[in-house]
């Protein structure tokens, strides 16, 4: 039955109550960790720096539990919630981090959902696609679609999504759901696989107290199911406090408490700090935190400290400076409570072998074989980008182009050889136009799905092979409606060689131009993952392909004519006056009329040179860890 629902009794009485899809039993793991620290080094002009992010964290969180991480912005939350999702490259990571009293293995990103702080979703696919995708997707390839999809709707109902399930999700200029219907979709595409430890970053961001608590509450409800539940939480009203089982305050990466929830007041009280004033526990945390003691009694040695450092004037009753305090609370917490902690981690799971062994393995578990990646990702692919590529702008763009070439180069002659000089033209615009536009566009592909790439394979989705060539191969179809459309156009209006074989060999030579070009965009895209960047280097390289493309210069020099066999608009060309005067003479611009495989091979070799090349900066690039 859904938590977020407002007509429980409605649905118990129609008899439309969903079963809990979570109360299905999944493999208990307790995560203990014990003194871990976490530093990075920033790089300046001339020296380094090795900074400390975490300062030998320790806590311990089990099945049917809910750990919150609190502090204030920049104390380490989202750190240590990564490095405990697997999410950080371990070398930099000290301290022990284990799973059943194991180390951390690529079998557990099976068993982990993590739901990121930022709500990366597709736009353009609606509530039910989005969790039916990633069903097919993370789900076991023994289940059928019908199974996949059917626990799409189970989530659905789960999270109260229903009244909104056909609804796009919706960006920055496309009207979707609300904030919170797009926190619970992130939280759904995670529970869908059932995960034994469910990690959440800031689940509450930007949601009202309401919506805020309900969202709470379902996570309540997910570990009470058996799961281990650890979730960051920035400023909690104090109805949202007391929904969580264990807390651990951070303050500049150190721990300041952890223990039960319900029992921090108590602490900090024992070590002489308490609220002077009715207060909110989360509110009171957070400023001890920040070292503001404003409206709360200060311990006698603390006033002691400011005192010695005042006795040289006259000043009293001076609140202790945030740095004082939170040395003062930092050592309270390591001589009260961090060795208890540590002794009750040494403590041995009452778990059997089998099960904690179960979680030790290098061996990864993909949801879907390879091919079923392949056509899950294509499907989904086509389905997100059709809204882009048959948008009004785009369609308007390419037809009035080739009405404008079509009343230009109207009914050209080409029995006269100045005709033909003025074809060419025509011709080498095409070659320009076909190589431009598809360059442009796809350099947006890896950058703008960059974000969506690395949470989906930090979880393991897919294989990398099976993202690119669905990536690549979905735009295909999408990429040659608009030049048929744009061929239909200019080739009759210009009067064209009106037969069938010149036509469709014109086609097909635009196609070769569009796949090679597009390849060019996928390379400096993968390679330089920069919009700015890649965008100048395209206009650059694009600029001088159509240079060296063989209509402005006839002549290059030597030295430097190695250049225009690399431009695609050069091949293109060429080919189009072969397949428009295969039988004239004397030849247009000096281009010999042969069968043109050299040119048609020279393109293949683009299409799949710069597809490797884009495919290896994608394998290399350090997406997340174990990605």
């Amino acid at each position: 039955m859904s938590t977020f629902s407002n007509d429980n009794a409605e649905d118990i009485e129609a008899g439309t109550c969903k079963p809990k899809f979570q109360t299905e039993p999944t493999l208990p793991i307790y995560l203990k960790f014990s003194d871990v620290t976490y530093k990075v080094i920033t790089k300046g002009m001339t020296t380094s720096e090795e900074r400390d992010i975490l300062n030998g964290i320790t806590g311990a969180v089990s099945p049917g539990e809910v750990l919150a991480l609190m502090g204030p912005s920049g104390s380490g939350k989202t750190t240590l919630l990564n490095l405990l999702g697997g999410r950080l490259i371990q070398s930099t990571v000290r301290g022990s981090v284990t799973y059943n009293d194991q180390p951390y293995s690529k079998f557990l990103k099976s068993k982990i959902g993590f739901v990121t702080q930022d709500d990366v979703l597709f736009p353009h696919l609606t509530v039910k696609e989005t969790l039916t995708y990633t069903a097919r997707l993370r789900l076991s390839k023994a289940l059928s679609r019908q199974q996949n999809e059917k626990r799409a709707i189970d989530v659905i109902y789960e999270l109260g999504l229903e009244r909104c399930q056909d609804t796009m999700i919706g960006g920055s200029f496309v009207r979707g759901v609300s904030g919170g219907e797009r926190k619970r979709v992130c939280i759904g595409n995670e529970i869908i696989i059932n995960p034994s430890l469910l990690f959440l970053d800031e689940p509450t961001s930007g949601l009202d107290s309401t919506t805020a608590l309900r969202t709470v509450q379902t996570l309540q409800n997910i570990a009470e199911a058996g799961k281990t539940v650890i979730t960051t939480i920035h400023q909690p009203s104090s109805r949202l406090f007391h929904k969580f089982d264990k807390l651990i305050l951070l303050g500049k990466g150190s721990s300041l408490y952890f223990g039960r929830a319900s029992e921090a007041m108590a602490y900090f009280s024992s070590v002489g700090c308490s609220p002077l004033i009715a207060m909110n526990p989360a509110e009171f945390l957070l400023d001890l935190a920040n070292g503001n003691i404003n409206d709360i009694s200060v311990p006698s040695e603390l006033e002691d400290k400011v005192q010695v450092g005042n006795s040289e004037t006259e000043t009293r009753h001076e609140k202790p400076p945030p740095a004082v305090v939170h040395e003062y609370l930092v050592e309270a917490y390591e001589s009260r409570v961090a060795e208890n902690e540590k002794k009750k981690l040494m403590t041995p799971l009452p778990l059997d072998d089998e099960i904690k062994l179960k979680v030790f393995s290098s061996k990864r578990e993909w949801g879907a074989s390879w091919w079923q990646q392949y056509c899950i990702l294509f499907c989904r692919g086509i389905k997100e980008r059709r809204h882009d590529y048959f948008s009004w702008l785009r369609i308007t763009q390419v037809l009035s182009t080739a009405i404008i070439l079509g009343l230009l180069w109207w009914q050209s002659d080409s029995k006269s050889t100045r005709g033909r000089q003025d074809q060419a033209g025509l011709l080498f615009f095409i070659a320009v136009f076909w190589g431009f536009f598809p360059v442009f566009t796809a350099i947006f592909t890896f950058p703008q799905e960059r974000a969506m790439l690395s949470k989906e394979r930090a979880a393991d989705m897919y294989r990398l092979s099976a993202y690119f060539l669905a990536r690549t191969t979905s735009d295909l179809p999408l990429d040659l409606i608009l030049p048929v459309l744009f061929l239909l156009v200019v080739y009759f209006m210009a009067g064209l060689r009106l037969s069938a074989g010149p036509f469709f060999l014109s086609m097909l030579t635009v196609f070769l131009c569009i796949i090679a070009a597009q390849g060019l965009g996928l390379a400096i895209g993968a390679t330089l993952m920069d919009l700015k960047r890649a965008t100048t280097l395209a206009s650059v390289t694009v600029m001088t392909f159509m240079l060296a493309g063989g209509y402005f210069v006839k002549k290059v020099p030597v030295f430097i004519s190695w250049i225009r066999y690399m431009s695609f608009n050069y091949h293109t060309y060429k080919l189009l006056l072969k397949v428009q005067y295969q039988d004239i003479t004397p030849p247009v611009n000096g281009i010999k009329t042969d069968d043109g495989l050299w040119e048609v091979g020279a393109l293949v070799a683009m299409i799949f040179g710069y597809r490797v090349l884009a495919y290896l900066s994608l394998r290399g690039m350090q997406l997340h860890r174990g990605a």
